[in-house]
């Protein structure tokens, strides 16, 4: 999801980074802190070659419940290309889809989401124990195309500076969106349920995927230290990698980051949970990535660096 640049404000990034690599920011959550942020979803930016051949691959609308669709929110609109799960998607973008720096190939995003209303509150008050002086909050609305908009969902930022080429935000969906029948959501599961679970369609039953289990994405250093203090506010098993990336582990999907130069920076590979064991691998080249599915109920879907 690609939020409206001209909406942040600038903050000092210094202590952002100082908390981000400091030691207490490696190693799981205390035991009191609950997980209260979970992968929600991911995008980025393929080359133009890749994107045209996911957009029109037969075997992905087999594989996932697959969806292109152009959306309206923030006083922006885009097309996506979106593999959605039970609780989880990946949404992934051509280069040139996207205004200004986020359509150069590589750039990404990852939103990390509650499932209880009211746990973005407790996450900011997280954040700045950690350390973080002003998190950044925005409220995002979404047009279904007749022109009324409908507040969609809220976040929180650790900075409202840009970023370079990877944007992390926290969110919670709202319930003027669950109420909108336009949304076709599903009703709560208990009080205060904004879960990933009754956001998305139940239509994954009828395909191979399942979920994302894991993604690792080729990040500069210092979106990686924007992205650090989030995940361990949220409830993040957070640990550092050689050279100054991130693994996060938490709520069934691992996210790691990788420090790389901005040229190396984009998607690497994801990972998926399957709705039943397959007793062989299937293999298909789209565009310049490959997706391995199965043997048993895995698929690995890994895109090729750039070139």
């Amino acid at each position: 999801m690609v939020i409206r640049r001209t909406l942040r404000t600038i903050t000092t990034l210094a202590a952002t980074l100082a908390v981000a690599l400091s030691g207490t920011l490696t190693g799981p959550a205390s035991a009191e802190e609950r997980q209260l942020l979970f992968y929600n979803h991911a995008y980025s930016v393929v080359d133009k070659e890749t994107a045209d051949a996911i957009e029109n691959s037969a075997y992905l609308r087999e594989f996932a419940n697959f969806e292109v669709r152009t959306t309206t929110g923030g006083g922006m609109t885009w097309k996506g290309r979106y593999l959605k799960g039970r609780e989880t998607y990946l949404e992934l973008f051509a280069v040139g889809d996207l205004p200004g720096q986020d359509a150069e190939f590589g750039s990404a995003g990852l939103g990390v989401s509650t499932e209880r209303a009211g746990d973005l509150a407790t996450v900011t008050e997280r954040l700045k124990a950690l350390g973080v002086a002003e998190p950044f909050p925005y409220r995002q609305t979404r047009d279904f195309g007749d022109g009324v908009r409908v507040p969609w969902f809220d976040t929180v930022r650790v900075t409202g500076e840009q970023y370079e080429a990877f944007d992390p935000w926290a969110m919670e969906y709202l319930p003027e969106y669950f109420a909108d029948p336009r949304s076709q959501t599903e009703p709560a599961s208990f009080p205060g349920d904004v879960g990933r679970e009754r956001y998305l369609p139940d239509a994954y039953k009828e395909h191979l995927m399942r979920d994302v289990t894991a993604i690792r994405i080729g990040v500069p250093a210092r979106d990686v230290a924007n992205a650090t203090p989030l995940l361990r506010a949220g409830g993040f098993a957070v640990r550092s990698l050689p050279g100054g990336g991130v693994v996060a582990d938490g709520g069934g999907t691992r996210i790691q980051l990788d420090a790389v130069p901005r040229e190396q920076a984009g998607l690497k590979e994801v990972r998926f949970s399957l709705n039943k064991l397959l007793p062989y691998m299937t293999e298909k080249r789209i565009g310049r990535s490959t997706l391995a599915v199965g043997p048993g109920a895995r698929a690995v879907w890994s895109f090729d660096p750039p070139a």
